[in-house]
């Protein structure tokens, strides 16, 4: 350090100068200590030299995992890809090495379980040419993948309705090939059998096999994959009657113009019509297009109404979800009270709430995947409300089925339980056109099964 002109520095304190300023020497000590650079080690060959960081080869495998792990848990749109890089262990920017955008990681995400299944079934088909053991192979492989891969699988059912209509298209086919592929063994191992029935037999069973992913009632691996893969049998093998004109019936995923056609008597009806009006048609799009992708706008165009009219019935748009849920806890709690209380028995109740369950489905389809898919999206007030609503009526199932099967344990019962309601929505809601109403008691005895059975 330099002071003035022809004065050299002149120490004040170990390691300190005074810089020849006319300043305080304890200032000056604070403000002018040099540099001193690190002593290097004795002896050079013993330092250890810092190891370059190598970025893993299945990097972008890990932040499609993580994607689909946060987009199962809060939905495609609750999630930032900071968030998804942080997951891996990454900053943001460094994801775009890998991915254009959030979009690209869901479609990565869902060709990748697609790809996993694909696998599992073919390793599962290689192991013996008896139809029997093939399918018993597949079951078991599947029901292990579902336990797995628990955190991701709900992709299949929900999130993939964001992507748009070419990928979805691809994603469905990919599904309906390997339904295909397997209901070529049932056909074989059941030669009395339709195609179109052992489909949707297998249909049903892939249903079963997946609705792990649909709750977190806790089990242990080794037995929700055996309760799973006896699930799957008991519809692969049963006897429930199909009248040839409904075995047809296909899954799609129907997609419509964001804002629908306004019906021109919506404006004009009284108060309370109004908002019903109002609130089947957020209910619809919510359905359709989810939740954050439908705005006030969207919804009182559909509806037939300004946007700001909108607000005299609902305050928000989350309180338009919420309402949407209130709808259907109450016709859920209605529908059990009603079947309990003609009911003779635990197995005619039991029979009596899955009979609801698939009229309140068919009937009122939107409403029923809304109230599915959406709970992240509610509002706090309302979520912990409401989620305690629906583990109610899944422990009002659970409790009669223990008493129609005393063997089954709690948390068994809770697996078969949510079993049948994944037959029953991925059957009765997710067909479009509508199936028609013959096929309610098909998808009821379909829904029994597993309970009965496995």
């Amino acid at each position: 350090m330099t002071g003035l002109p022809g004065r050299s520095p002149e120490p004040i304190a170990a390691g300190y100068f005074q810089c020849g300023r006319s300043c305080a020497p304890r200032r000056c000590a604070r403000l002018h200590r040099p540099h001193r650079p690190a002593r290097p080690p004795e002896d050079d060959t013993d330092a250890a030299l810092p190891t370059p960081t190598k970025r893993p080869k299945n990097r972008k495998a890990q932040i499609a995992l993580a994607a689909a792990e946060l987009f199962c848990a809060r939905g495609y749109h609750g999630v930032g890809v900071d968030e998804i890089a942080g997951a891996v262990g990454i900053t943001g920017p460094a994801i775009y090495r890998h991915f254009p955008n959030k979009y690209a990681m869901l479609v990565h995400a869902t060709r990748e379980l697609s790809d996993t299944v694909r696998t599992t079934v073919d390793r599962a088909l290689a192991d013996s040419d008896d139809p029997r053991t093939q399918l018993d192979s597949v079951l078991d492989a599947l029901a292990t993948l579902s336990v797995d891969q628990r955190r991701v699988g709900g992709l299949y059912q929900w999130e993939n309705r964001y992507l748009d209509a070419a990928h979805r298209a691809e994603f469905r086919n990919e599904l309906g090939a390997l339904v295909g592929r397997v209901a070529q063994l049932v056909t074989a191992l059941r030669p009395e059998l339709s195609a179109p029935v052992a489909r949707l037999f297998t249909r049903a069973a892939f249903s079963a096999l997946a609705s792990l992913a649909t709750h977190r009632a806790p089990i242990s691996r080794s037995r929700a994959a055996d309760l799973l893969r006896r699930a799957g049998w008991a519809l692969l093998t049963t006897d429930v009657p199909v009248p040839s004109s409904l075995s047809s019936v296909r899954p799609t995923v129907p997609v419509e113009p964001l804002a629908g056609p306004a019906d021109p008597a919506a404006g004009q009806a009284d108060g309370n019509n109004r908002r019903e009006a109002v609130l089947a048609t957020a209910i619809r799009l919510f359905h359709l297009h989810g939740y954050h992708a439908v705005g006030m706008e969207d919804i009182g165009r559909a509806a037939g109404l300004h946007a700001s009219s909108l607000y005299r019935y609902f305050p928000s748009k989350a309180d338009l979800l919420a309402a949407a849920y209130h709808r259907a806890a109450d016709q859920l709690s209605a529908s059990t009270t009603a079947s309990l209380g003609s009911a003779a028995s635990d197995q005619d109740a039991l029979r009596g709430l899955v009979e609801s369950f698939v009229d309140l489905t068919f009937s009122q389809r939107d409403l029923v995947a809304v109230y599915l898919a959406e709970n992240n999206n509610l509002p706090e007030r309302d979520r912990h409300e409401l989620r305690k609503i629906q583990r109610l009526q899944v422990d009002e199932w659970v409790r009669l089925l223990i008493g129609v099967r005393p063997e089954l344990s709690p948390s068994e019962a809770r697996v078969l339980v949510h079993a049948a309601l994944n037959v029953v929505t991925d059957l009765g809601g997710s067909t479009d056109p509508a199936p028609p109403d013959a096929f309610r008691p098909v998808v009821t005895a379909l829904a029994l099964e597993p309970m009965r059975r496995a």
